[in-house]
């Protein structure tokens, strides 16, 4: 059968199809990940948002002229801070006396042990945007004071796009979980903030950094899992705390030491084990070096070692060169048995006629 003729040009077209399929195989990602890029979950919002926002809620407040010009300074360009957390709940505070005194209670330092009452939050009369910035305001100086449950508590309903300052809500909340040894979810947090690392203040930067490190090597049931664990039962004891929470976390503790105890002292038995092995080994002499016990009385089969004249009659000289080589060579033992073997020999040798010696 003959074979069609195919003319060059569809050699040269085929040939540049498979540079191209080879190249698509070799280099399948290259021109997506020149492009691939990851947006972050969450955004910085603009203090011109948060104003607008805070217009509105305004509008719905019988305000006075002194509360508005208030509420104005706040958001003027020459009075305006990098803070906008705080100057929305400035901004709220300025008609809302519970919300004043609440600023003025964080801005003192903890003396505990009571904590400020804020059920008045959940009040239906206050709009979602409000509330939920408010907790966040409270939250961050619970925080600054070692409150990590409370402040837990407070954070973790919190949504990122509901609040004017998102980064702090993730730095506080790894922060308190870093602290109450929750290494899983202080990484959580720590992956969603340092999504926008550029945009977010450079104390949060460098603290989530640290954090990130410090979380790097934590196993669970480590010793610098449990000295951690023992540093959050000082400080919860140091709050005055010392309820079924702290206790459980104390018995953890305890139970975690017991068991690194337990696995050290079962290693050392190990060790000590192997070592003493070791030791008998070394010490145990080589079977084929190890001279013959003697179980015998002493007496040997009468064997026909010829009849050379003056055997077992050796010039005493001679014989007692032998007899100490042998003392030199063998066990004491030897000497008696081949002093008792020369004997026997001399004995014989006399009693036997002339003849036959």
């Amino acid at each position: 059968m003959i074979s069609p003729v195919i003319p060059l040009a569809h050699y040269t077209v085929a040939i540049s199809k498979a540079m191209v399929l080879a190249a698509m195989l070799v280099f399948p990602f290259q021109s997506a990940d020149a492009e691939l890029s990851f947006e972050p979950t969450w955004q910085v919002p603009s203090a011109e948002d948060v104003s607008q926002e805070l217009e509105r809620w305004a509008a719905e407040q019988d305000l006075s002229k002194e509360q508005q010009e208030q509420l104005d300074s706040l958001w003027s360009e020459g009075e305006a801070s990098d803070d906008l957390l705080t100057r929305t709940v400035a901004s709220c505070a300025i008609a809302d006396l519970q919300v004043a005194k609440l600023m003025e209670t964080c801005s003192r330092p903890y003396s505990g042990p009571k904590l400020p009452d804020i059920d008045w939050l959940n009040s239906k009369d206050r709009r979602g945007f409000l509330t939920v910035n408010i907790s966040l305001y409270y939250a961050r100086w619970l925080a600054q004071h070692r409150l990590y449950d409370e402040t837990i508590a407070v954070l973790k309903p919190l949504r990122v796009e509901d609040v004017v300052d998102p980064a702090a809500l993730l730095f506080y909340r790894a922060v308190a979980y870093q602290q109450i040894v929750k290494p899983d979810m202080a990484r959580a947090e720590l992956v969603r903030l340092l999504e926008r690392e550029d945009d977010i203040p450079r104390r949060y930067q460098q603290v989530a950094r640290l954090l990130e490190r410090d979380l790097a090597n934590l196993d669970d049931q480590s010793l610098n899992h449990i000295a951690k664990r023992m540093d959050d039962v000082g400080r919860r004891l140091s709050l005055g705390r010392a309820g079924k929470q702290v206790q459980m976390i104390e018995d953890g503790v305890l139970g975690a030491l017991d068991r690194l105890i337990r696995q050290a002292e079962e290693q050392q038995k190990q060790q000590q084990q192997s070592s003493s092995s070791q030791s008998q080994q070394s010490s145990k002499p080589m079977e084929d070096s190890r001279p013959a016990e003697l179980k015998a009385p002493g007496r040997v089969d009468a064997k026909d070692i010829g009849r050379q004249a003056g055997w077992g009659d050796l010039p005493p000289r001679e014989r007692e060169q032998a007899l100490q080589q042998i003392g030199r060579d063998f066990p004491a033992h030897y000497r008696e048995v081949i002093e008792e073997y020369f004997r026997e020999l001399a004995t014989e040798s006399n009693q036997k006629p002339a003849s036959q010696r």
